[in-house]
């Protein structure tokens, strides 16, 4: 049986590590962190919300370094971080486009509205679901992943619109963090969406992680076997 390498033991161990956080995260959040006087147990949706919210960020960025990468010289790893990242978005930006009507339901009386931030959030994930379309069923050449990393740059000038949307259009969506909103009071508050940033973070990086390096072996695989393939058609003297 082949030992694990430094970077498999790396992994696990991040999977590890997040795995112990996530635990917990949730006995803080339903066993710590008080029941919010307004919002009651519904608020405690903000601790995952939030969170996946800034995965879904971090996803988008790593689509927007692969792909500007992937243009300048394009790589196999390259390309399978640009996609991994669009993956992680898509991934994270459902969490967030689930928990966030769930919550507005109990906050506003309706599941959605056109909010700025609410708007531009959608749009950003279904440019992420555009991409990975693409990718799935456009083909895998060439010139697929140069548009492909186009619509990763594209889809990454959004996020500064998602992130200020609320100072500068106004809105309904609540501030929370900063220091006018005022919702984070009581100490297990704060350690509950502190713990829960860091578990979505260390989810996102391995899901970057192991999409990336599959994305990597499989184009090492297909090229492999157009190889094989090649040498097939070759005539034997």
């Amino acid at each position: 049986m082949r030992s694990l390498g430094r970077t498999d033991k790396a992994f696990f161990a991040l999977i590890a590590v997040a795995t112990v956080l996530f635990a917990l995260t949730l006995h803080v959040v339903f066993l710590r962190a008080p029941v919010e006087r307004t919002m009651g147990i519904v608020q405690k949706i903000f601790y995952f919300h939030v969170p996946a919210a800034y995965g879904m960020y971090l996803g988008a960025t790593a689509c927007l370094l692969g792909s500007m990468a992937y243009l300048l010289h394009p790589t196999d790893l390259r390309d399978a971080t640009a996609r991994a990242g669009a993956e992680v978005a898509v991934v994270f930006g459902a969490i967030v486009l689930t928990t966030g009507p769930l919550w507005a339901a109990k906050a506003w009386g309706h599941y959605w509205t056109w909010d700025p931030r609410l708007t531009t959030s959608l749009l950003s994930v279904l440019v992420y679901v555009a991409y990975l379309v693409l990718r799935s069923f456009g083909g895998d050449g060439p010139g697929e992943k140069r548009f492909s990393a186009a619509l990763g740059i594209l889809g990454a000038a959004n996020l500064p619109i998602i992130h200020f949307s609320v100072q500068k259009w106004s809105g309904q969506h609540p501030t929370v963090v900063t220091a006018k909103g005022g919702g984070l009071s009581h100490p297990d508050m704060k350690l509950a969406f502190i713990l829960g940033l860091v578990s979505f973070t260390l989810l996102a990086l391995a899901m970057l992680w192991v999409r990336a390096r599959l994305a990597v072996l499989s184009s090492r695989l297909d090229r492999a076997e157009e190889d094989t393939f090649a040498l097939d058609l070759r005539p034997h003297e």
